[in-house]
C-alpha cells in the first residue's frame, strides 16, 4: 500500500497509478473527437466523480490548493 508523503492521511502525492501511461492515454482517448466545450464538461464530470470516491473533504481542499499553485 502506498503511503502519502506527509506520513498522515493527507494528499498522496507520489506517484500511486499502477500503469500511469495506460491512464494517460484512456484519458486522453476520452476527449477524443470532443470540442472545447465537451471537453471541460468530461473533465468536470471525473473531477466530482473521483472527488466523491475519495470523500475526504480535508484531502480535497488540499488538492485544490496544491493544483491551484500550478
Amino acid at each position: 500500500m502506498a503511503t502519502d508523503t506527509t506520513g498522515k492521511n493527507g494528499l498522496m502525492t507520489e506517484p500511486n497509478i499502477p500503469d500511469p501511461d495506460g491512464f494517460y492515454e484512456r484519458l486522453i482517448a476520452a476527449h477524443r473527437d470532443l470540442d472545447e466545450e465537451q471537453s471541460a464538461a468530461l473533465n468536470s464530470r471525473l473531477i466530482l466523480l473521483l472527488a466523491n470516491h475519495i470523500g475526504d473533504q480535508a484531502v480535497l481542499i488540499e488538492a485544490i490548493d496544491e493544483a491551484a499553485k500550478g
